[in-house]
């Protein structure tokens, strides 16, 4: 290649790296390097990532309950009679909730926002299904929500606007003991910790 000679772009290549650097904690060159392995050294797990994915968008709904993922109208978790009702934890992913789930120590229903209060980001308490949230603990005899939302400044902002929201009806209100460190995310706290919050939650 002569000085000045540009190098070739190849479009497609480009596109799939812009692509995985959408995922979170990846950059630039790691971007890189995921795509010139799938492309030189595994195109049958490109090929299966790519099926993967595109059922997954197919298939892949909201809960009409709780509002999680699920392939159905109802997911398994609403759908099994075995979990107490009275009970309905709130969190803000699917991520944090298969986080409380795999701890064990909970056997109640669900609720996940889907997001946070974040007014910088213009999202608000309708974006995050506040209204479906009231309306389904005053119709289904909830006893006690417990607010298992981050303990990051949006994440508090949110349990706090939740909790004076549902303070008028007639239930408990609890939030994660700070076993769970200040500005941690669930998804990513170790399991006896989480276990740990669930059974020392306190009043909110």
């Amino acid at each position: 290649m002569t000085e000045g000679q540009a190098v070739t772009r190849v479009p497609a290549l480009d596109a799939l790296i812009d692509a995985l650097r959408a995922l979170p904690g990846v950059g630039p060159k790691t971007a890189a390097r995921m795509a010139f392995h799938l492309l030189q050294h595994d195109r049958l797990a490109a090929e299966a990532l790519q099926l993967s994915l595109q059922r997954a968008l197919q298939v892949i709904r909201r809960c009409s309950l709780c509002n999680t993922y699920t392939e159905d109208a109802v997911c398994a978790t609403c759908g099994d009679a075995r979990r107490d009702s009275r009970q309905l934890c709130i969190v803000e992913t699917p991520a944090d909730q298969a986080a409380i789930e795999q701890s064990m120590s909970f056997r109640g229903l669900y609720f996940v926002l889907m997001g946070r209060l974040s007014p910088l980001d213009g999202l608000g308490p309708k974006d995050i299904g506040l209204d479906r949230l009231l309306h389904r603990v005053r119709d289904e005899g909830v006893e006690e929500v417990i607010l298992a939302t981050n303990f990051t400044n949006e994440g508090e902002a949110t349990a706090h606007v939740i909790a004076e929201t549902l303070r008028p009806l007639d239930l408990r209100i609890t939030r994660l003991a700070r076993g769970v460190p200040s500005g941690a995310e669930l998804e990513y706290v170790d399991l006896g910790t989480l276990a740990r919050a669930l059974v020392d939650r306190r009043g909110a």
